[in-house]
C-alpha cells in the first residue's frame, strides 16, 4: 500500500530506442548508476509503457518502429510526456541518409527535446526533472478527480441501497 502510494506520486519513465547507435541509451542507463542515481529525484524506470508518465525516446525512428512507437505512445496513460533524447531523435543525426522514417516529433508529439550526441547523463536528468513538476501536477489533478469521482459513486450507491431498503 505504501509502495502504491509512492509510485502514484513519483515520475515513472519508460525508455524507448527506435534505432540508432545506442550511444544515448548508454547515457540514459548511466543515470541509473550510483553516480547520478536518478531515483533520488523520485524518477523510476520501467519497461512497461502502461506504467510510465514519461517516454524517453532515443534514436531516429526507423521504418519498423513507426507504427510501434505510435502504439507505445497510445498505451502510455494520460498525462504523458515525451522527451526526445539525442541528435538522432531530433533530426535523425548521422542516420539521415539511411532507412529512417524521420525524427521522433514527426511520429508523436514531443514535450522536451534534448540535443547532443550523446547528451550527458546530467543533462538527461535535468530535462526530465524540468518537466517533472508539470507532469506531477497533472498526475495529482487526475488522482484527485478520480478520488472525487469514486467518492461520489460510493455516495450514490449508498443512497440507492438506502432507498431500496425502505
Amino acid at each position: 500500500m505504501i509502495k502504491d502510494f509512492a509510485r502514484k506520486r513519483s515520475i515513472n519513465v519508460c525508455i524507448v530506442n527506435t534505432g540508432g547507435c545506442n550511444g544515448c541509451d548508454i547515457e540514459v542507463v548511466s543515470t541509473l548508476a550510483p553516480r547520478y542515481d536518478i531515483e533520488q529525484y523520485g524518477i523510476y524506470v520501467h519497461n512497461n509503457p502502461r506504467e510510465a508518465d514519461v517516454l524517453v525516446v532515443t534514436g531516429p525512428v526507423v521504418l519498423p518502429w513507426k507504427e510501434r512507437l505510435k502504439e507505445i505512445f497510445e498505451k502510455t496513460p494520460e498525462p504523458k510526456v515525451v522527451v526526445a533524447v539525442g541528435a538522432c531523435a531530433l533530426s535523425c543525426g548521422i542516420f539521415k541518409e539511411g532507412h529512417v522514417y524521420g525524427p521522433v516529433d514527426k511520429i508523436i508529439p514531443v514535450d522536451a527535446k534534448l540535443p547532443g550526441c550523446p547528451p550527458r547523463p546530467s543533462e538527461i536528468i535535468e530535462a526530465i526533472v524540468s518537466i517533472a513538476p508539470e507532469a506531477l501536477a497533472m498526475k495529482e489533478k487526475m488522482l484527485k478527480e478520480m478520488e472525487l469521482k469514486n467518492k461520489n459513486n460510493q455516495e450514490n450507491n449508498n443512497q440507492d441501497n438506502q432507498e431500496t431498503n425502505k
